[in-house]
Formats: structure tokens, C-alpha cells, sequence
């Protein structure tokens, strides 16, 4: 017996969203690994291109995971920036400036993702929660230790 999914457009929608902050989020960690400065340099130059990998994958998930629910995942960049709360950053060499943005972009995405993850739940969608319950793991760890490099 399949399951039915309520709310499969809103869910899509919220979705949607996410991945459009997710690729906002993935252009910027592009623009900060190309364009830090400083004593930092070799150590965030790495740390951004891992992020901006990892964001790739989730990218990716969350496209798919639109596709699922019978739905058109968001696929062009002025989609993107229409759809995102997140802006785009340019020519940013700070350290901390560049942290900054980094911890502001995440705490956006986990706010989206748990937006997301309400909906979800309350519409049966357990592969949607499944996946949303991973992103906002890391989000949160990720946050945590971006705070704690701050102090």
C-alpha cells in the first residue's frame, strides 16, 4: 500500500526555496574561496572549497528530492535570486567579514530548512524529513563550530 503524501506542491515550494538559498549560499563560498586575503588564507581558501562541495551534494539531494514529489526543482540563477533570502556577496578578502557571511548564509538555510521540515512532517512526507533532518544536522554543527572560531 503506498502512502500518500499531502502538500506535495507547498512541500516542493519550500524545497524550492531551500535549494535556491543553497545555491546563493554555494556562489558565495565560491566567491570567498577565490577572493580571501590574509594570514588566514590557506586554511579558509580549503575550508570554503569544502563547504562549497558539500553544499554541491545538498544541492543535488534537494533537486532530486523535488523531482520526487512530481515537482520542477528551481534551475536558473534568476530563479535562484528571486527565490532566496540570502544576497550575493562581492569582493570580500576579509577574514572575519568572510566568516561572518558564512555563519549569517547558514543560519539562513537552517531557518529554511526547518520551515521546510515542519511542512513535511505534518504532510507524511518521511523521505522530504529524512533528508531535511541530515541538512539541518550538519547546519547546526556547522554553525556551532563557526561560532566557536569566532570567539
Amino acid at each position: 500500500m503506498k502512502r500518500e503524501i499531502k502538500n506535495k506542491m507547498e512541500i516542493a515550494d519550500k524545497l524550492n526555496s531551500l535549494l535556491s538559498n543553497y545555491e546563493m549560499y554555494y556562489q558565495n563560498l565560491r566567491a570567498l574561496h577565490w577572493n580571501i586575503r590574509g594570514r588566514m588564507f590557506f586554511m579558509l581558501h580549503e575550508k570554503y572549497e569544502e563547504l562549497y562541495n558539500e553544499a554541491a551534494e545538498v544541492i543535488d539531494e534537494i533537486a532530486e528530492r523535488v523531482l520526487m514529489l512530481e515537482e520542477t526543482p528551481l534551475h536558473t540563477y534568476e530563479d535562484f535570486i528571486k527565490n532566496s533570502f540570502i544576497p550575493a556577496v562581492k569582493n570580500v578578502t576579509n577574514t572575519n567579514e568572510s566568516l561572518d557571511i558564512v555563519l549569517s548564509n547558514q543560519e539562513v538555510l537552517l531557518e529554511n530548512a526547518f520551515a521546510a521540515n515542519d511542512l513535511a512532517s505534518e504532510s507524511g512526507d518521511e523521505g522530504s524529513v529524512a533528508m531535511l533532518s541530515e541538512i539541518i544536522s550538519s547546519l547546526e554543527k556547522g554553525i556551532w563550530m563557526l561560532k566557536a572560531s569566532k570567539e
